[in-house]
């Protein structure tokens, strides 16, 4: 048996043994009530929020709000999504951000939806949401915390993650950013799950991109969260070209036209099965007034959808981009080069 391909095997059974998945099943997600199969997930909005803490990690406190204030207040705009097609959500909220996966299961379970969070710590904002300990610690000792969630759960509860979720600075890569990324790419190897970075920018984009190759990750285990950021789009050409999946992630009202105008050139150059979109939406934000405006999460169903079928995209396409492309993107697999 050839080296890359006994690597590649193995580390299917390492995946394997850690998760519980079986081998002999299809492509699986990992929802926070478990594993389902990726083709099960269906109709899926691939990064929003429930709700967003953004004291900062140094005065980080779960206690600042109280989870049944918060599933009154969200769980309307989910059974809204609901009753409108949608079936899985991707929940990006990192921990030190008010990732909180007992609420997300409560919501899941009254809701009816999949819903998937996650592990990691986000870098970006110059490090104001990352603990202490991820100053000294080193990469392997970062990605033995994010493979235990995965291994055990989180913090004790038992619900684990679906995906790995970093977050850079918009400029060239910091040694300690560098150190997120390395950890991400022990933690993929290690679980099979999908590294997403928020990323803006191509420049910090790229420089993940050849850090991964270097460590044996291949591109297509990589989503470059926040692309509709890069103002030159056919830097989008040569990411995807390298397996990257490219997130465009905030869809709003006002700016429909925009991302309509990204997925024709997408289609035109027969990349559309490498995009994810969503709409950055929800957050519940604790010690605002009122909590914050949450923000829905139906532009996608009530006008983007609609305005992309008079645009030339056909069934086909819409299916790909909230149905295929979330299944292929975030099934666990270790993808190695």
């Amino acid at each position: 048996m050839k080296r890359r391909k006994f690597i590649y095997q193995s580390s299917l059974i390492a995946v394997s043994a850690i998760s519980g998945l079986s081998m002999r099943s299809g492509p699986q997600i990992m929802t926070v009530n478990g594993p389902v199969d990726s083709e099960k997930i269906g109709v899926t909005l691939s990064h929003e929020h429930i709700l967003v803490d953004f004291i900062g990690a140094a005065q980080y406190n779960p206690v600042r709000w109280d989870r049944k204030d918060v599933v009154e207040a969200i769980l309307p705009y989910l059974i809204e999504i609901k009753q409108l097609g949608c079936k899985s959500l991707f929940e990006f909220t990192p921990e030190f951000l008010g990732r909180d996966p007992l609420l997300l299961k409560d919501l899941s379970r009254l809701s009816g939806l999949n819903i998937i969070t996650n592990t990691g710590y986000y870098g970006a904002v110059d490090n104001k949401y990352l603990p202490q300990s991820a100053f000294s610690a080193s990469a392997q000792e970062l990605s033995e915390v994010w493979v235990h969630e995965f291994k055990q759960g989180i913090k004790g509860t038992g619900i684990r993650p679906g995906f790995i979720k970093i977050s850079v600075n918009p400029e060239s890569l910091s040694d300690l950013h560098r150190k997120l990324v390395e950890a991400a790419a022990i933690t993929h190897l290690h679980t099979g799950l999908t590294i997403t970075s928020h990323t803006g920018p191509s420049r910090p984009a790229f420089e993940q991109l050849d850090m991964l190759q270097k460590l044996g990750v291949h591109g297509s285990a990589f989503v470059w969260v926040h692309a509709q950021n890069e103002k030159d789009k056919t830097a989008y050409f040569n990411a995807i070209q390298r397996g990257a999946w490219i997130s465009l992630d905030g869809v709003e009202e006002s700016n429909l036209d925009e991302y309509i105008e990204i997925l024709q050139l997408m289609k035109e150059r027969g990349f559309l099965d490498q995009i994810l979109i969503s709409q950055d939406a929800g957050w519940y934000e604790p010690g605002k007034p009122w909590n914050g405006p949450v923000r829905d999460y139906t532009v996608i169903f009530k006008q983007l959808i609609p305005k992309l079928k008079v645009s030339g995209f056909n069934q086909q396409d819409i299916k790909q981009l909230f149905e295929n492309n979330p299944q292929k993107a975030f099934s666990i697999k270790v993808r190695n080069l």
